[in-house]
């Protein structure tokens, strides 16, 4: 999705956001669940097993947004009956691992998404806007590969350090 690295360059050069280039290897991603505890071993042999099959699922990312009040600008894929499916399917193979029933990826919250940028200012996120609507167009590509990232967040619950535990590419 060179989209996605066109619009993180722009965004840096311009001092809009370091969001897209501020770590080496960033790459767009739907995150569909998040786990707190998890023994890694035994989830890594499980995810293993069940994507062992999973086929690559066609995306159209066509809608740009925000969620309210947190600075973040995102593109959402179009809802289709195999993204879902996917997502449902992970979370009843997985459902023993669902212990945060706040958790805003459980099927019925969940919002798929792909961040562009996040922690904008209002300024900074009309910018971040403006430039998108007028210089991209809507995004496809496959989602192909699932990992599990072990994310570590500050005393305010931010992100500081992700690490990749596991991944397997989808057939």
């Amino acid at each position: 999705m060179s989209e996605f690295k066109k619009i993180w360059k722009y965004l840096s050069e311009t001092n809009i956001t370091q969001y897209g280039v501020k770590k080496k290897g960033n790459r767009p991603h739907i995150t569909i669940a998040d786990y707190d505890n998890l023994e890694k071993d035994i989830f890594v042999d499980l995810l293993n097993k069940f994507y062992a099959d999973k086929p690559k699922i066609d995306i159209s990312l066509n809608i740009l947004g925000t969620f309210i009040n947190t600075g973040t600008l995102f593109l959402a894929p179009t809802l289709s009956t195999e993204l879902l499916d996917f997502h449902s399917n992970h979370h009843t193979y997985f459902k023993e691992f669902n212990e945060n029933k706040e958790s805003f990826y459980l099927p019925g919250k969940w919002s798929p998404h792909c961040t562009i940028a996040s922690r904008l200012s209002d300024d900074n996120m009309i910018q971040a806007f403006s430039y998108y609507i007028n210089n991209s167009n809507k995004t496809s590509g496959k989602l192909s590969e699932i990992a599990l990232i072990e994310v570590e967040l500050n005393d305010a619950g931010i992100a500081i350090k992700d690490t990749v535990v596991f991944t397997k590419v989808l057939k």
